[in-house]
């Protein structure tokens, strides 16, 4: 059986508030949630590194039908594992050929799954989460500009200003307001290979690992701060995160309507797909606070 990453209350929760806090709280008051996941439709905007979604009915209603009259349509979906809102599995990226644990990456994929570090060792999540908006902390609350990067200043400006400091075990969730341009008529643009995209660098990355963070999120592709004309041609952050520290990253996520309602802190609950040797999967996050 699958056990719940659930926090650990003994470890010192700094805001003084824990995930069963949070969660009776919102069941007390009548619960709300945010839906943090974006759509999955044919030709939303995507990694160029990963296979595209892909969904088809190969049986509509009418192509059979039982002798009571009734009909059943059912559907195929292609796609990769990092498309749409989706968790980074530790086996996504490895630094000079060796992955978390310090075991060799090529070896470790023999058989076309990675046994260790696939996202079916990702136990699903049930943990405080906080949103750091940026944006808000900069005084540019519509966002980022493109090819940003978000320092540690600008995230301590963020805990600052809001009042939640981040505890060890925590699920932190980095706004930079790019997640506006996601459902652009021309999906280029949330890409962003020419213009770049704002998102954490190398310092940014490595200050959120310092405060101990299970799982760090952003409303970007790449979680990076990409430059322009860059693309994923390096992705520090990532290193940083997954490769040296064991902390997951999500992706693509929808943050502005949590952004909007000023909700700062609530109870993350997260379930990856049960991929085995998978190094990533689609996710749909809730954030659950009390009505």
């Amino acid at each position: 059986m699958t056990s719940i990453e659930t926090r650990n209350e003994g470890q010192g929760d700094v805001s003084g508030t824990t995930t069963t806090d949070l969660l009776l709280r919102a069941v007390g008051e009548g619960v709300r949630i945010y839906d943090l996941g974006r759509p999955l439709t044919i030709g939303m905007p995507q990694s160029p590194n990963h296979p595209a979604f892909w969904h088809a009915l190969p049986r509509r209603h009418g192509d059979m039908v039982r002798v009571d009259g009734g009909s059943a349509a059912n559907d195929i979906i292609t796609m990769g594992t990092h498309v749409g809102t989706h968790i980074d599995a530790f086996a996504h990226v490895s630094q000079d050929g060796k992955l978390l644990d310090g075991s060799d990456a090529a070896q470790a994929s023999q058989g076309g799954r990675f046994a260790e570090l696939g996202a079916h060792t990702i136990a699903p999540m049930v943990r405080r989460g906080v949103l750091l908006d940026v944006p808000a902390a900069l005084g540019t609350p519509v966002g980022c500009e493109a090819g940003y990067e978000i320092t540690p200043a600008d995230l301590e400006a963020a805990v600052e200003r809001q009042g939640t400091p981040i505890g060890a075990g925590d699920v932190v969730l980095v706004r930079s307001g790019w997640g506006r341009f996601f459902g652009h008529s021309d999906r280029s643009v949330y890409i962003g290979n020419d213009s770049g995209v704002p998102g954490v660098g190398e310092a940014g990355a490595t200050w959120l690992a310092d405060q101990g963070p299970h799982a760090v999120g952003a409303d970007t592709i790449a979680f990076e701060c990409l430059k322009p004309g860059s693309g994923h041609s390096v992705l520090p952050a990532h290193r940083v995160l997954l490769v040296e520290r064991g902390v997951y990253i999500i992706e693509a996520m929808a943050l502005d309507e949590l952004a909007a309602a000023g909700v700062h802190e609530f109870a993350f609950m997260l379930s990856p797909l049960s991929i085995f040797g998978a190094t990533g999967s689609p996710v749909r996050p809730l954030a659950v606070v009390g009505a």
